[in-house]
């Protein structure tokens, strides 16, 4: 695909001819559409119409020369959009087995979204790309002036920050060097028409989870040096409304629900210590047992415990195995944010792979696509599945790497040399300008051995590099990756629990203080061969486009070559005085000794 040519004024004429249809069709629907639905398509029509008959009136053939020319500033929208997320939420958090916080919201959240020029130049250019986007809360109710009022107030607003922006853009362009990539800034897409009912009303037994997070709390007790904790248990049912001037309208709702455990230690020489549990579903029925939980918590507890008293990591270069999990991490942090559509342009962006296309960048056995459509990984569910992304685009599924050559990027509207059309992964959260993002990242192998022949192979691969041990990497917490030019074109992942693995036969030995570092292309490819058994990673990703719901899946990898260092230490002495009900030793006498 090509850059996508300028819109001609026969192609104009047939767009609109296309939306009088869909207008049409749309309000043959209205008796049936939810109210805020209608609302905000009455508005929109309504101010898109007054927008462009009130400042696009050139000058007439026939008039008067004192009559003023047409400046910028009376330029009208050429794209207007409404997106309302309608949430409510139950939260509710225990610390030592005590209750600390139970709250229940009910938020609606608009974003306007207003565009000026053209799709070829408008006002989100360049670094101006966040005057797209002006939000504010809605009344929570159905009174239907007062949401049109709030729209039309914050359609004036974002109006006015688009003629400003692009004002601005047009003076910059006079005076920037000419852009290595000269596409344009939105690509125009078929308008998409989509109406379920609404989600129904959260239902949740808030004193049943109430004393269910008080419970998985309380586990903590048993491990005197686990200093915090805390259990939250999240619940949200909502519904997501989108209507833009193209006569796309879209009512979808969104479910989920999550139990968070974070616990925290410090070691003697003053290293803190943090493990993290996710459980997540749909619904809140989805989420696994008590008793699965606790037997989870206590892991982690009996962890926390063994860390304190491991040794510190030194750093290091050399074979690596990582867990299904770990490596679902991994791939998000380090290859993901890497294929993301807006990275592959821009004065300031690296540009890793946008040269790459039809190139191997993975080891040929490796495949990588996102798949959004996708609710589920054999029985877990993924958090990162949608219906339609944040710009009103129908998910799809891509296919990014094929037996490990570069096909495709994650596209939003946001045009690249290479992509000239959306596929459905312009992502954002309220308040910020959609972004081309992960969804559900699938890696699949066709090199994949048992897990435990990665281990052998890993002790083989360590002794003939002529080093002591291996490293298997069991949990990864987060990460964050580098892509601008103005750094390092590198990645560092966060472990949590890492383990060395002897070549000796010695037992494997529990460390602490590891932080994974490196460049993709040299990581990428040395990936030797993979585990049979995929692992889910789901989570809370934040870029540009805030943070958005994430999923992650994955088999073990083993790898040539994994570089290490040492995380920050703290200086920080482990609490002085002993926590309430701890056994306390008494003091060492002079007479005991």
């Amino acid at each position: 695909m090509g850059i996508m040519p300028a819109v001609s004024q026969a192609q104009q004429i047939d767009s609109h001819a296309v939306r009088s249809q869909q207008h049409a069709e749309v309000k043959a629907s209205a008796a049936s559409a939810p109210p805020l639905l209608d609302a905000m398509t009455t508005e929109l029509e309504r101010a898109f119409r007054m927008l462009g008959r009130a400042n696009s009136q050139a000058p007439q053939a026939n008039a008067p020369k004192t009559q003023p020319v047409r400046d910028d500033k009376q330029l009208p929208p050429y794209f207007l959009s409404y997106t309302v997320r309608d949430m409510n939420y139950v939260t509710l958090s225990a610390q030592y087995g005590a209750l600390a916080e139970a709250a229940a919201q009910h938020v609606r959240l608009a974003d306007v979204q207003v565009r000026v020029g053209s799709p070829k130049l408008d006002n989100t250019h360049g670094d101006h790309r966040g005057s797209a986007v002006n939000s504010l809360q809605l009344p929570l109710g159905d009174d239907r002036e007062a949401l049109m009022r709030s729209l039309w107030m914050a359609t004036n607003t974002g109006y006015g920050n688009a003629l400003d922006n692009f004002l601005r853009v047009k003076t910059e362009a006079q005076v920037r060097a000419r852009e290595e990539d000269t596409s344009g800034d939105f690509t125009p897409e078929p308008a998409q028409v989509h109406i379920e009912k609404p989600a129904a009303p959260l239902v949740v037994d808030r004193a049943a989870w109430e004393q269910r997070v008080r419970a998985l709390s309380l586990v903590f007790r048993d491990y005197p040096d686990v200093y915090q904790n805390e259990v939250i248990f999240s619940a949200q049912s909502g519904t997501d409304y989108f209507v833009s001037s193209e006569g796309s309208r879209l009512v979808t709702p969104q479910l989920s629900a999550g139990v968070v455990v974070i616990a925290t230690t410090r070691a003697d020489d003053g290293m803190d210590l943090v493990l993290e549990r996710t459980f997540q579903a749909e619904t809140a029925d989805g989420l696994p047992t008590q008793a699965e939980m606790g037997k989870s918590i206590r892991e982690m507890g009996q962890r926390l415990e063994d860390l304190r008293k491991a040794p510190v990591t030194q750093p290091f270069d050399g074979p690596a195995l990582l867990s299904g999990r770990a490596a679902a991490v991994f791939f998000h942090e380090v290859l993901g944010h890497r294929l993301e559509g807006q990275r592959q342009r821009g004065d300031e962006e690296g540009e890793t792979f946008t040269r790459d296309l039809g190139k191997e960048i993975l080891p040929g056995f490796i495949s990588v696509a996102d798949d959004p459509t996708m609710s589920h990984f054999g029985k877990t569910w993924l958090a990162g599945t949608y219906e339609y992304d944040s710009e009103g685009q129908k998910a799809e599924r891509v296919q990014l790497i094929q037996d490990g050559v570069l096909k495709s990027f994650l596209m939003s509207r946001l045009p690249i040399a290479s992509f000239g059309t959306s596929n459905g992964h312009g992502r954002a959260e309220a308040g910020h300008v959609p972004n081309g993002r992960q969804g559900n990242l699938i890696v699949t192998s066709t090199k994949m051995v048992p897990e435990s022949e990665l281990r052998k192979e890993l002790i083989e691969e360590a002794r003939k590099q002529g080093k002591p041990y291996g490293l298997y990497f069991e949990d990864i917490s987060s990460g964050f990756a580098l892509t601008t030019r103005d750094s390092p074109q590198a990645f560092q992942v966060i472990p949590l629990v890492v383990w060395r693995v002897y070549v000796d036969g010695r037992p494997d030995e529990l460390v602490r203080g590891v932080s994974i570092v490196g460049t993709p292309l040299a990581a990428m490819k040395s990936i030797l061969a993979t585990g049979d058994k995929p692992e889910v990673f789901n989570g809370m990703c934040g870029a540009e486009s805030g943070s958005i719901p994430v999923s992650a899946v994955a088999p073990a990898m083993l790898l040539s070559s994994l570089e290490t260092q040492r995380q920050p230490q703290g200086s920080s002495r482990p609490p002085i005085l002993p926590i309430p009900g701890a056994k306390v030793m008494p003091p060492v006498t002079k007479e005991a000794q």
